[in-house]
C-alpha cells in the first residue's frame, strides 16, 4: 500500500496519487500549481502555510488508504 511521508517532494506526492492535489488544495496548499513543488517538501510545505504536517500527512494517508480499499 502506497503512502505518503512529510519529507516525500510535492511532486512526488501528486505522483503517489495525482487526485491527492485536492486535498492540498483544500488546505490552502495551492503550491501543486506552482513552481516550487517541485522542489519543497510536504513538509515544508504545509509549515509554510500555517498547518500541521503531520496531520496533513495522516489525511493524505487516509485518502490513499480508503482509494487502495
Amino acid at each position: 500500500m502506497a503512502q505518503v511521508n512529510k519529507d516525500m517532494l510535492i511532486a512526488d506526492v501528486l505522483k503517489t496519487d495525482e487526485n491527492m492535489a485536492g486535498i492540498l488544495m483544500r488546505e490552502g496548499m495551492h503550491c501543486v500549481g506552482c513552481p516550487a513543488h517541485q522542489m519543497e517538501s510536504l513538509g515544508e510545505a504545509a509549515m509554510v502555510h500555517g498547518i500541521d504536517p503531520d496531520t496533513l500527512v495522516a489525511r493524505l494517508n487516509a485518502f490513499l488508504a480508503a482509494s487502495q480499499a
